[in-house]
C-alpha cells in the first residue's frame, strides 16, 4: 500500500512539473533559467522518490519476512522443531548470531534449546534478574575480553539481550548472542518481546502435546516405554544405523520361569515383580539406551552406536542388579538374553527376530545366560 502511494505521489509531481514547464514554453517569454531550475527540481525529486520508494519496498519486505516468520511458529506441534523455528526467529530478527531458550519443567530438569552456540557455550549460559527479585522488561548485558583474549580468539560473544518467555523469569526466557559489539535499542527489545509472546503458546502446547505422546508410549505397568514404541523406535534406528554406517545392538531378556511365578503366587503379585524388575532395569541402562517391555515378561533394549560387547555388558549390569536382592515375595530371579548386532541385510524385522532367536537359545541352553544371535541357529 505504501508503495503505491509512493508511486502515485511521484506521478502527480511528474505532470506537475511537466505542464508547468509546457505553460512555460508556450507562454513565448525567454524563461530558459526558470525552465532548467524546474527540470533540475523534477530530478532531484524524482531522486528522493526513489529512495522513498526504494525503503518502502525494504520495509514493506521485511514486514512481510517477520510475519512469515511468526506466523510459522504455530505451524508445528513438534517441540523440537517450534524451540529451533523460535530460536531462528529470533536471530532474524534482532541480527544476533545465536539464541537460547530457558524454559522451568515443574516435573524435572529446566529444557534448554540452542541456536548457534555450542555444547559448552550453551551449559555456561546464565540470564539473571535484578537482584531484588523484580521482574524485568528486558536483560541486557555485555562482556568484556583482554586485548590477548580477543585475538586469541576472535568470534567470543560480545553481547546479550533476554526477555522473559513463558509466565515470566520464573517460567523461562529467551536470549539472543552477537559475537559482534551490539547496542541493543528499544526496537530490538520490542522484536524479542513479541515473538517470546508468539512462541509461548506454541511451545506450551507442543510440550502438552510431547508429555501426552510419552505417557501414550509408556507401558502403565513397569513405567517402561511399551510394545508400538519399542517396534517403531527399533526401525527408525535401524534406518539411521544403515544410512550412517553406525553400530546397533539389541538385547531382548524375559524373567526365567515366570509362568511358574504366576501361578504360586497369582497375577496380581506376579505383576508387582514384573515392575520391580523393571525398577531395577531402568536404573542400569545407559541414558542413551531405550529400555522398552515388548510383552507380558518379555523386555527388549534398544543399544544405539554400541557392539555385542557392549549389549553383554549391560547383560552383566542388569543380570547383578536383578539378581543382588530379592524380588518382592519370591526371592531372587533369574533370566535369560538373546543379543544382535545389526547386519548390513538386516532389517528391523529380522534384527528382532534373530535377538529373539538367540533368547530362545539361551533358554533351551539351561536359562540364566545370555546368547548372541552370531551364535544362534
Amino acid at each position: 500500500m505504501m508503495i503505491l502511494l509512493a508511486i502515485a505521489v511521484a506521478l502527480v509531481a511528474l505532470v506537475a512539473v511537466v505542464g508547468a514547464v509546457l505553460l512555460l514554453r508556450r507562454s513565448g517569454r525567454r524563461s530558459d533559467d526558470r525552465v532548467a531550475a524546474l527540470v533540475e527540481n523534477l530530478n532531484s525529486r524524482i531522486d528522493e522518490l526513489a529512495r522513498e520508494l526504494a525503503g518502502a519496498r525494504e520495509q514493506a519486505e521485511d514486514e512481510l519476512r517477520r510475519n512469515r516468520v511468526l506466523g510459522d511458529l504455530g505451524g508445528s506441534i513438534d517441540l523440537d522443531e517450534v524451540l529451533s523455528r523460535t530460536l531462528e526467529a529470533a536471530t532474524q530478527v534482532t541480527g544476533a548470531q545465536a539464541a537460547l531458550a530457558w524454559l522451568a519443567d515443574p516435573g524435572g530438569p529446566p529444557m534448554v534449546a540452542t541456536y548457534g552456540l555450542s555444547q559448552d557455550e550453551a551449559e555456561h549460559q546464565a540470564v539473571a534478574g535484578p537482584p531484588d527479585g523484580r521482574q524485568a522488561r528486558a536483560v541486557s548485558f555485555v562482556y568484556r575480553y583482554s586485548p590477548d583474549e580477543l585475538e586469541r580468539d576472535g568470534d567470543l560473544i560480545r553481547t546479550g539481550l533476554s526477555v522473559p518467555m513463558g509466565g515470566g523469569e520464573e517460567g523461562g526466557y529467551l536470549a539472543v548472542f552477537s559475537r559482534k559489539e551490539n547496542d541493543w535499542d528499544d526496537m530490538a527489545v520490542d522484536e524479542l518481546e513479541e515473538l517470546a509472546e508468539r512462541a509461548g503458546p506454541a511451545i506450551e502446547n507442543a510440550r502438552r502435546f510431547r508429555e501426552a505422546r510419552q505417557l501414550a508410549d509408556l507401558d502403565a505397568l513397569t513405567g517402561l516405554h511399551n510394545r508400538r514404541y519399542f517396534h517403531e523406535t527399533l526401525a527408525r534406528e535401524v534406518a539411521r544405523a544403515h544410512r550412517y554406517n553406525r553400530n546397533l545392538a539389541l538385547i531382548v531378556f524375559d524373567l526365567d520361569d515366570f509362568k511358574a511365578i504366576n501361578d504360586r503366587i497369582g497375577h496380581l503379585a506376579g505383576d508387582s515383580v514384573l515392575a520391580d524388575a523393571a525398577a531395577r532395569v531402568r536404573d542400569v541402562v545407559r541414558s542413551a539406551d531405550i529400555a522398552c517391555r515388548v510383552g507380558g515378561d518379555e523386555f527388549g533394549v534398544i543399544l544405539p552406536e554400541s557392539s555385542l560387547a557392549d549389549a553383554d555388558q549391560l547383560y552383566r549390569r542388569i543380570q547383578h542388579s536383578v539378581s543382588a536382592q530379592p524380588v518382592s515375595a519370591v526371592g531372587r530371579i533369574g533370566f535369560s538374553a538373546g543379543v544382535a548386532e545389526l547386519r548390513p541385510d538386516d532389517d528391523a524385522v529380522s534384527f528382532f527376530q534373530r535377538a529373539d532367536q538367540a533368547l530362545y537359545q539361551a533358554k533351551e541352553s539351561g536359562k540364566g545366560q545370555i546368547s548372541s544371535a552370531s551364535n544362534a541357529g
